[in-house]
């Protein structure tokens, strides 16, 4: 069986200002005096606070991400930001497609996809999200909706380049609703056989697949035992360093 490193990632969303830093100092301080970590930490803060983020987590192993990028390396796409952008202010990852975005922005899987070459293109890891609405869970559909989503907007690059899967049910998030440990292990099992499926064996089995979706310090620990469940993309939990923290002491 292939181990996979656990990483932990932290969507702040549209929360966050210069003070909030002092999270992120506490978060340090947390990591570097407890028991060192067995996950990668990712922190991905608002685009205003990505280059403080990214320069002060640097010294406790914190890395900085992206919550989105544009398709294009630049040009006349007034208030949007490239995959360089966040790179020269020192993300290593950025997510894309997060169902929000997908939501509110119209994102469908081509878009997702076109925004994970990009950022395969500056050199950063995407984190592609994946996931059902409730009434396609309740319909049934589930798996045939995230499959057409992985098949859509992981990219080709992705056989050479390091990308990462967050499983994110829509109608968990930020609902305190969350999924069983049966169901969250039937779709990652489901996942990691597309994976294998279209990249082989050696390859499938070495990407990470995160769930995200109402993960919190209480059911942080079961849910990272579950099979195939390689990490968190945490939402509301990683905006307080203690609660953070105890999410990632549960790997």
């Amino acid at each position: 069986m292939t181990t996979i490193s656990p990483l932990i990632a932290g969507n702040w969303k549209m929360n966050g200002l210069s003070q909030s830093l002092d999270e992120l100092t506490e978060l340090a301080q947390l990591l570097t005096t407890g028991e060192a970590p067995r996950a990668v930490v990712v922190v991905c803060p608002p685009a205003t606070i990505l280059a403080a983020v990214a320069a002060q987590g640097a010294s406790s192993g914190i890395m900085a991400g992206g919550q989105d990028c544009h398709v294009e390396a630049s040009g006349a796409h007034t208030g949007d930001i490239s995959a360089y952008m966040l790179a020269d202010a020192g993300a290593q990852f950025v997510i894309v497609g997060h169902s929000e975005r997908r939501a509110s922005h119209a994102e469908n899987d081509d878009i997702v996809r076109a925004k994970a070459e990009a950022a395969i293109g500056a050199g950063l890891k995407p984190i592609i999200c994946v996931g059902e609405t409730e009434s396609e869970r309740d319909g049934g559909s589930a798996e045939s909706i995230v499959n057409q989503q992985l098949s859509r907007s992981i990219p080709d690059a992705a056989e050479h380049h390091e990308i990462v899967v967050a499983y994110e049910p829509v109608w968990a998030i930020g609902t305190g609703r969350t999924p069983t440990l049966e169901e969250i292990a039937q779709m990652h099992a489901n996942i990691r056989a597309r994976l294998v499926e279209r990249f082989g064996e050696e390859r499938g089995n070495t990407l990470r697949i995160l769930y995200g979706g109402s993960m919190k310090p209480l059911n942080a620990r079961e849910i990272l035992n579950v099979d195939n469940v390689n990490g968190g993309l945490i939402g509301g939990a990683s905006l307080l360093a203690k609660d953070f923290y105890t999410i990632i002491s549960s790997v």
